[in-house]
């Protein structure tokens, strides 16, 4: 056990009596439980695709180690840096997700990656966390005179990303996104009339999705009846 005293003003004391341990412990046992998925399943891909045994577990690795300065980084930083973050992550995820509707790789119909310069990434998985820290800033931070509501400003942010989702298309991101701001504004304490007209608009862009989207048709028609349709994908797991 680390022994810091709680006097200790340091960045590192500061750091570990306001960070929360338990969250930190139980995404590091995530991270370790993934790399050892990792090692254990990756092996005969990488062989039927001709690189070395260890090819994706290296790359795994490779990435793992920024990643957790990353993580603990941010971690560091204080609410107002954490909000400061979130919103400048949100604008450059926007840019991108536009720019991929441009530039984005197409797969299968779909745009949802932008590659430079020999690496790919999907903007859309920059966007979501941010989207819930500003979201969740908007919600809590007292209102300013003649400044909108918190709640319209959310919705207009919401709007704006199942938009370019859709467009994609990604209709399972668009869903999560959502499902995670309806969560936020449930928990926030948001007016019945509200909640109930954000549950029929997602009632009804769900059945419009179904009978709009073929590959949205064909995953809820096998998620109600796993014989009907493509099973490569439950197949391959099992």
């Amino acid at each position: 056990m680390i022994a810091v005293p709680r006097t200790d003003n340091s960045i590192l004391g500061r750091w570990w009596w306001t960070v929360d341990r338990w969250s930190m412990a139980a995404l590091l046992v995530l991270v370790a439980v993934g790399a050892i998925l990792v090692m254990a399943a990756s092996p005969s891909v990488a062989e039927d695709m001709d690189y070395d045994s260890f090819h994706f577990v290296r790359r795994h690795l490779l990435i793992l180690g920024p990643a957790l300065i990353l993580m603990i980084g941010v971690s560091l930083l204080s609410p107002i840096g954490v909000r400061r973050l979130a919103w400048v992550q949100f604008a450059a995820g926007l840019l991108l997700m536009v720019l991929v509707l441009v530039l984005g790789v197409d797969v299968n119909g779909a745009r949802r990656w932008i590659s430079f310069s020999g690496f790919s990434m999907q903007p859309s998985e920059f966007v979501k966390p941010s989207f819930v820290v500003v979201t969740a800033w908007l919600l809590a931070r007292p209102r300013q005179p003649g400044e909108p509501r918190g709640l319209i400003l959310s919705i207009s942010l919401l709007l704006i990303v199942i938009t370019l989702l859709v467009a994609q298309p990604d209709f399972g991101m668009a869903v999560v996104v959502g499902a995670v701001w309806f969560g936020q504004h449930f928990i926030a304490g948001m007016p019945a009339y509200a909640l109930a007209a954000a549950i029929i608009v997602g009632v009804v862009g769900l059945v419009a999705g179904y009978f709009s989207l073929s590959h949205v048709q064909s995953r809820i028609n096998r998620f109600l009846d796993p014989d009907t349709g493509d099973r490569y994908q439950v197949d391959t797991a099992l």
